[in-house]
């Protein structure tokens, strides 16, 4: 399969714990009890914006087609959206960035890496994408352990850069699907 053959229909990825799927409207009083949190920004280049405050405006207007997924990280046991993974800025089908949260109740239980980890796989395995890239601010070191627990290499610092609407320094951290085969 293809890029391509996602525009319509996102793709469902299970593990053990989690479904990653596109979100539903009735995911959103799940989505209210952590998305305004504003500590959830603190390294996110951005304080909640208003689709954050109120996750209903997410089904305001009809989605666009796009290869870009933005899924929902839900709890096979609660049936709860606990995060979202986007994977986007998508470029000649072969490079794609990659970006991850969960709400603060959810964190540090492994359910990032085990999302992180499906989410690549599925890349790499289903669609014709050669390297997943992301940033994270060099202060944010939860975030810097899951990337590198989950097979990033850190190509290089950026100083004084800007991420989405703040400056500072932050890593640009890659991945590759020959990584994957070697490892």
């Amino acid at each position: 399969m293809a890029l391509a053959d996602y525009v319509a229909r996102k793709p469902v990825i299970e593990t053990v714990r989690l479904v990653l799927r596109a979100l539903e409207r009735s995911d959103v009083p799940a989505l209210l009890e952590w998305m305004p949190d504003p500590a959830l920004y603190r390294f996110w280049g951005k304080k909640p914006g208003r689709t954050d405050k109120n996750p209903a405006l997410l089904f305001a207007k009809p989605g666009k087609a796009s290869q870009s997924f933005h899924l929902g990280i839900v709890r096979k046991d609660s049936e709860k959206a606990i995060g979202e993974l986007w994977v986007y800025l998508i470029e000649g089908n072969r490079m794609a960035k990659i970006a991850i949260r969960l709400g603060r109740p959810h964190q540090g239980r492994g359910f990032a890496s085990e999302a992180l980890r499906a989410m690549i796989d599925f890349c790499f395995a289903r669609t014709e994408l050669q390297r997943i890239w992301t940033d994270v601010d060099v202060r944010n070191d939860a975030s810097v352990r899951l990337l590198e627990r989950c097979g990033f290499i850190r190509e290089g610092r950026i100083r004084q850069g800007k991420m989405v609407s703040t400056w500072c320094d932050y890593y640009l951290y890659g991945l590759l699907r020959s990584d994957i085969k070697r490892s």
